[in-house]
């Protein structure tokens, strides 16, 4: 279908940003470690780590919104949500999408288009010893809430076609828990055959239920 074809593109979209931005966490574990051995071992602290590690976390958590948004990761206060039924729960998610996500990212990626381009314009620096450019960072916050926005619209064409359908459409999925579950127990030299078959198929009845449970609502 044309609309699933929509919604898994900007799905891939956000999937595929989020996963190159994870890249950054191995980067900056690896700056940190060499600063501290740098400072501790050798003496010889570097003025614009705390800087650099700011600016790569920062691009890290704003590209990993689009990510968490596409597979339904952000934290949901689900005590009535999770018991209504799907056309509900779609009426709901739309009307806040539409009153408070619309002008909230709205405002957000304008204001960080007009922040960055200040930004560039004066040629902004930190004030450490070793001066660094901030403005291409700063333009990851128009570029992150742009991505964040195109989720949105998909989310609430999500909700539409739930409201039409009575179900939810599928998401495009990504490794799940129970994927990871799987792989370390296959991986593990700790756990015998019996007990790892037993362990993977008690987490795959555990997210049976949850699946089902969350169909009945």
């Amino acid at each position: 279908m044309k609309i699933e074809r929509v919604l898994h593109t900007a799905d891939s979209i956000s999937t595929w940003v989020g996963k190159a931005g994870a890249w950054l966490i191995v980067a900056l574990m690896l700056m940190v470690v060499i600063e501290v051995g740098k400072r501790y071992a050798l003496n010889m602290p570097t003025a614009w780590v705390f800087d650099v590690s700011n600016m790569m976390y920062g691009t890290l958590f704003m590209l990993g919104g689009c990510y968490a948004l596409a597979h339904d990761g952000h934290v949901r206060g689900d005590f009535l949500y999770g018991s209504m039924k799907p056309r509900t729960q779609a009426s709901l998610d739309f009307v806040l999408y539409f009153a408070f996500f619309l002008p909230g990212v709205s405002a957000l990626t304008w204001s960080g288009w007009t922040y960055a381009n200040d930004a560039l314009a004066i040629r902004e620096t930190t004030f450490n010893a070793t001066p660094l450019p901030v403005y291409p960072f700063k333009f990851v916050i128009p570029v992150a809430g742009a991505l964040v926005l195109m989720q949105g619209l998909s989310e609430m064409l999500r909700c539409l076609v739930c409201l039409r359908t009575g179900h939810w459409p599928e998401r495009l999925k990504d490794a799940e828990e129970i994927d990871v579950v799987e792989q370390q127990l296959a991986a593990s030299t700790y756990v015998d055959d019996d007990a790892r078959r037993e362990a993977i198929a008690k987490a795959h009845s555990i997210d049976e239920a949850a699946r089902q449970r969350l169909g009945e609502t």
